[in-house]
């Protein structure tokens, strides 16, 4: 499979979001990455329901909507309901990861599971066949533009034989210093999807920057 790029509205303008949202329409990402931060899971606060209500309106792609915070099964409806396509959750903030998923499902939406750079990949053992999407952050999540942490090439790769032992279709994402360096690499390893937020919106040509994303080939 040809893999996929998500462009983080993170790092949009959001004084001009609308018009952000039309270049992801309007380029060849695939989805667009939606990241819910509420300040108490990590140390940031970004947008709710009223931004992806928005989004919702003017989005021909779909939305991955990644949810950074505590308690989300209080919230899963409320995320379809303004438009999540796929909707993540955290390992570390699940307390009955198995019954969140099956929530999400039933909701009619894609199961994303995330899991921060401390959490051994092998956690996700005995559900993966219930996961969608690894979202695997490459960054300690809560703020766009940081370093990429190096030992997630290996995360991915020992993630990719679980996704294989347990024989699941499970698409493995990358949040977090995505970039023309660590891109590759990443792709070698076993990754699907590419989140781009800085290295999206901070080029000169965000359209150009994204099939770049889109031309490098698969390993």
């Amino acid at each position: 499979m040809k893999h996929l790029v998500a462009p983080s509205i993170l790092a949009a303008d959001f004084g001009q979001l609308a018009h952000d949202i039309d270049m992801i329409n309007r380029s060849e990402a695939d989805w667009i990455h939606c990241d819910v931060m509420d300040g108490l899971f990590v140390p940031n606060i970004s947008f709710g329901m009223p931004i992806l209500k928005a989004v919702q309106k003017v989005a021909k792609k779909p939305m991955d909507v990644h949810l950074m915070i505590e308690k989300p099964d209080r919230y899963l409806e409320a995320f379809r309901d303004v438009g999540a396509n796929i909707l993540t959750v955290h390992l570390e903030a699940c307390v009955h990861l198995d019954r969140t998923l099956h929530a999400i499902r039933d909701l009619g939406m894609k199961a994303g599971v995330a899991i921060n750079p401390s959490t051994p990949v092998e956690l996700l053992s005995e559900v993966i066949h219930l996961i969608d999407v690894v979202c695997v952050m490459s960054v300690n999540p809560g703020y766009g533009g940081q370093k990429f942490i190096p030992y997630t090439y290996d995360r991915v790769r020992r993630l990719k034989a679980l996704i294989a032992a347990k024989e699941a279709s499970t698409l493995i994402e990358i949040d977090g210093g995505v970039a023309e360096k660590t891109a590759p690499a990443l792709l070698e390893a076993g990754a699907d999807v590419l989140v781009a937020g800085s290295y999206v919106f901070n080029s000169d040509d965000p359209v150009g920057t994204i099939q770049g994303l889109k031309g490098l080939l698969n390993f």
